[in-house]
């Protein structure tokens, strides 16, 4: 009603507008109460059809026509009508401009400015309430990364591309950053670069959930510490394998990484190869901390007995000695010297001895014993090496070391 009432007003303001402009060409001969009457019906004042408005201007000339007419006219129509005068053109542009505007049609693009906006405070029927769907509310904090999927693109996508979200709230303020980052302008980037550096379409998922914070890395940092490891003479393969195996590599500085190749290379005496080949192996060795690894180096020269050659050797062959346990490495080294006597040299020579299980050692070398077969003196007949002891599975252990059926080994076993 309120837009309505407005239309009304502005139709008022053209009506006046119409007659101040006709008011000095008025057909001569006409009583004043006529001329006001058709203030603006001449055709020349009239605006055009393809005017904005024409459809106003010829609803309120009917009006106006209505308003004007004297008050002592007879209702028999005795009284001469102002349009009876008008020339027979003019009489039929008004009678196609008797009808009123239908109030159901749509306004004009012009004057959607006027329609007064919607209140936050109108009344609506249940009808419509019913219809409006609420977005749910993006919780302001939350434990885990699950409730933010569904309003963030991001977190989307990196769930798409394989990304573990579970795996990766749980390291320290990395949910945090996924969710200020944005896919397009700070993701994107770094995974072509990571795809570039050798890592496989199937593992960006599994390596950036092991390191979500190389997302806030600045590319050309990135890219220095690449350059520097082809410096040294790192093929790409091996750079994609290293990257891959120790997802936290390129996060160390050029200076870091420089440093910790001079500390494997002094600290064991090896050649620029030797260390090259030895960081290819176990790549994380560039990324761990360097005290577990002095503290072995000292437990194998100091408490084991080992010389500086040995030690090289050994480390050389099996790089995770490196970072064992200290406790692990004493009882196996215990074991296999002061029990089963095994010397040094031949501990150098097989150092593979110190990755398996101190059990399954125990458990051999006592059946072997048991059944009088635990010779591991190369000089001796029925010699069995420790690669052997230690690495065939127990069928063909029993059959071809032991001389003896699985059942049997199995029988042991239950006597211990």
């Amino acid at each position: 009603m309120a837009s309505w009432a407005r239309l009304v007003s502005r139709w008022r303001c053209l009506l006046r507008t119409a007659r101040a402009a006709e008011g000095p060409r008025g057909l001569s001969g006409r009583s004043s109460t006529a001329q006001g009457c058709r203030g603006f019906a001449p055709l020349a004042l009239l605006p055009s059809r393809n005017d904005v408005l024409p459809w106003r201007l010829q609803a309120y000339r009917h009006a106006c026509v209505e308003s004007c007419s004297p008050p002592g006219s007879a209702k028999d129509g005795s009284f001469s009508s102002p349009e009876s005068n008008l020339p027979s053109p003019v009489k039929q542009e008004q009678a196609k401009a008797e009808t009123l505007p239908d109030l159901n049609a749509k306004i004009p693009y012009e004057d959607w400015d006027d329609i007064p906006p919607s209140s936050a405070l109108e009344e609506i029927s249940e009808e419509e309430a019913v219809q409006i769907i609420a977005e749910p509310l993006l919780p302001l904090q939350s434990s885990t990364l699950r409730d933010y999927v569904d309003h963030s693109e991001t977190l989307a996508k990196l769930v798409h591309l394989g990304v573990d979200l579970s795996q990766v709230e749980k390291r320290q303020k990395a949910g945090q950053l996924l969710l200020t980052l944005d896919f397009e302008k700070d993701i994107r980037k770094i995974l072509l670069f990571l795809k570039d550096a050798g890592v496989e379409d199937n593992q960006l998922g599994p390596f950036l959930t092991k390191n979500p914070y190389i997302l806030a890395e600045d590319l050309e940092a990135l890219e220095s510490r690449v350059a520097y490891l082809k410096s040294k003479k790192f093929g790409k393969a091996e750079i994609a394998q290293m990257v891959s195996r120790a997802p936290y590599l390129l996060l160390f500085s050029v200076e870091r990484l420089d440093n910790r190749l001079g500390f494997f290379k002094n600290e064991l005496g090896l050649s620029v190869k030797k260390t090259k080949d030895l960081v290819i192996r176990l790549p994380r060795l560039l990324t761990g901390k360097l005290e577990p690894v002095k503290e072995n180096l000292q437990v194998c020269q100091i408490e084991l007995g080992f010389q500086r050659n040995e030690i090289q050797e050994i480390v050389f062959k099996i790089p995770k000695i490196l970072t064992a346990s200290k406790k692990r490495l004493k009882q196996t080294f215990d074991y296999l010297h002061n029990i089963m006597g095994i010397p040094h040299h031949m501990l150098t020579r097989f150092p593979q001895v110190f990755n398996s299980k101190l059990l399954r050692i125990k458990e051999r070398h006592m059946f072997l014993t048991f059944l009088g077969r635990a010779q591991y003196d190369p000089a001796q007949p029925s010699y069995i090496s420790l690669d052997q002891l230690v690495s065939l599975p127990d069928e063909v252990f029993c059959t071809e070391i032991a001389k003896a059926s699985i059942q049997d080994f199995e029988k042991f076993l239950k006597t211990l």
